[in-house]
């Protein structure tokens, strides 16, 4: 059985980025851990697993609901929708 994606995934037109780096870690010179890239925006911020969890944290402050990862790895891309706690895996163009 197939889950139902909520508004955001279900419409979504995946925007990657070529920053490798959390905007928001270079400037207080700190370190990341993944990366996610905001789907409003545009912002580069580090995930729940690196310590400052800036990608969260913009979702809270803005209320932009969809990040994607910033990972090289075709089965690492995916999108996360904050709002609906929800997960869609993106495949990779050929």
């Amino acid at each position: 059985m197939e889950e139902i994606l909520c508004k955001h995934l279900e419409s979504l037109e995946p925007k990657g980025s070529k920053k490798d780096y959390c905007e928001e870690c270079v400037k207080t010179k700190d370190k990341w851990t993944h990366l996610r890239v905001c789907q409003t925006c545009g912002i580069v911020l580090c995930c729940d697993a690196s310590k400052n969890k800036h990608a969260s944290a913009h979702f809270r402050e803005s209320g932009h609901p969809v990040v994607i990862s910033n990972m090289p790895k075709p089965w690492s891309k995916f999108a996360w929708c904050y709002e609906h706690q929800q997960k869609k895996n993106l495949k990779q163009p050929r």
